[in-house]
């Protein structure tokens, strides 16, 4: 504005052969600059008002490269954090040193709150971002624009309650201070139609681990539902960033175990994708921390152990009752197939010595008789660790149980008295279909395929 108002007065002191001194007292300046103003308009015209920093950044402001990374950061790692907290994690952890008010500029751009931002801060944001859709034409930047307004509102928007016990099941985990002095993640488990809080379990991070423990409590007690709905953010992304490993590879894993079971699963990385747990948590944080102080709990295992009680406490004072005639859960399997199909698969290669290696120890091949089984040098197998630990192989259209090779003999030949004892039948599980390799390495393949039609 000052330098359309310098113009102004220049271009008329010209055209008019006005006062200078006039002029001078408009600008606020003497004589002689007006005059140099007089030289620089005829010279340059109006580009000579305009100053000359603009449009350039500082040598010390951050890129828009270097935005986005901080707003991923965020979003995918500590999406939880208040912009204090997020920047001294950043300054801690990423070797990024931003001040809190720099980190407040960057998301106020984006349109990203604080989790402990004032309601009249959101009120005003909101305001904000109608204004600006009611400005603009294009059919995608109203969409985008209403995502933020969603966002910024910290509302879930209201959904219609599922009609059937089991036809869509929400899981989800929260990292928080559930008890003692260091931060857990609660896995858990409710059902939309209903909500009913199905299971929970205590894990020291979200981890596949957490996934399949409540998975196991929602097959043991009520059978397969429909439908999973859960988050891609962490557990359940495609790949483990950085590795590429298939026992890293949690989605696929997950994703497995559910097309085993014929249950659909559904991702999101959107909080709205799956309302029922979020608001779920919320009562939790508000409830269960102050249920596992006045129970001095202070250990995962006697977390683990209250969670069975608390459950029922919650369900009653908050689910609606369930209608068993309105259930599409399926016949509940037992124990022993869940600790089968809820399993780590691996590929590996036997090496020269007719073994495996796994998880830093060898493996011999070995049938029912506890017969050990030679196979030729670079077949590949794949490694089935079940939940409760116990160890297969499967070849081709084969299964095996894996014994440890130990590296010392446990009893010696000709030193140790040995006492013969008959051979002990070793349990193998039968050959299922969804365990033969080719079934699996197929299934691999498809996720890939996802995977390049995602990117």
């Amino acid at each position: 504005m000052k330098e359309e108002f310098k113009y102004n007065i220049i271009k008329k002191l010209i055209e008019t052969n006005g006062n200078k001194k006039r002029a001078a007292i408009k600008l606020d300046c003497t004589v002689r600059h007006i005059d140099r103003l007089i030289a620089g308009y005829k010279q340059k015209g109006k580009a000579y008002f305009v100053h000359g920093n603009r449009g350039r950044l500082p040598s010390h402001a951050l890129s828009e490269e270097q935005k986005t990374q901080i707003e991923q950061l965020y979003l995918n790692k500590y999406w939880d954090c208040n912009y204090t907290v997020f920047s001294e994690f950043l300054a801690d952890r990423e070797n990024i040193f931003l001040s809190v008010d720099e980190v407040r500029v960057i998301f106020r751009d984006k349109y990203i709150l604080s989790p402990r931002s004032h309601k009249s801060t959101r009120k005003r944001l909101r305001d904000q971002l109608i204004a600006e859709q009611q400005k603009v034409n294009s059919i995608a930047q109203k969409e985008k624009i209403q995502a933020n307004i969603i966002a910024v509102e910290d509302a879930h928007p209201r959904q219609p309650r599922c009609q059937y016990f089991g036809e869509e099941i929400q899981i989800d985990a929260c990292i928080h201070l559930w008890f003692g002095n260091s931060k857990t993640a609660l896995h858990a488990a409710i059902d939309d139609a209903t909500g009913n809080l199905l299971a929970l379990f205590f894990d020291k991070q979200e981890t596949l681990y957490g996934y399949y423990n409540i998975s196991k409590q929602i097959l043991m007690h009520y059978g397969i539902p429909y439908k999973f709905k859960t988050d891609k953010r962490t557990v359940f992304e495609y790949k483990k960033k950085g590795s590429s490993l298939l026992e890293e590879d949690t989605f696929t894993q997950f994703a497995y175990a559910c097309s085993q079971l014929g249950i659909k699963l559904e991702t999101s990385s959107v909080p709205e994708f799956k309302p029922r747990i979020e608001r779920a948590f919320q009562t939790l944080q508000q409830r269960l921390p102050q249920e596992l102080r006045l129970a001095n709990i202070t250990t995962i295992e006697e977390a683990n152990k209250f969670l069975a009680e608390y459950i029922n406490k919650f369900n009653k004072q908050f689910a609606l009752c369930i209608n068993h005639n309105k259930s599409v859960f399926e016949k509940q399997p037992d124990e022993k197939k869940i600790n089968l199909i809820l399993a780590v698969l691996t590929k590996r290669i036997i090496d020269r010595g007719h073994s495996i290696k796994f998880n830093n120890k060898y493996y011999r091949l070995v049938n029912r008789n506890n017969t050990p089984i030679f196979f030729n040098h670079g077949t590949t197998c794949i490694v089935i660790k079940s939940f409760d630990n116990q160890l297969y192989a499967t070849v081709n259209d084969s299964i095996f149980a894996l014994e440890e090779i130990p590296e010392v003999q446990a009893i010696s030949e000709n030193f140790d008295d040995i006492v013969e004892t008959k051979p002990k039948e070793i349990y193998i599980p039968p050959m299922n279909h969804p365990w033969r390799q080719k079934h699996f390495e197929s299934f691999i393949e498809k996720q890939e395929h996802r995977l390049e039609n995602v990117s």
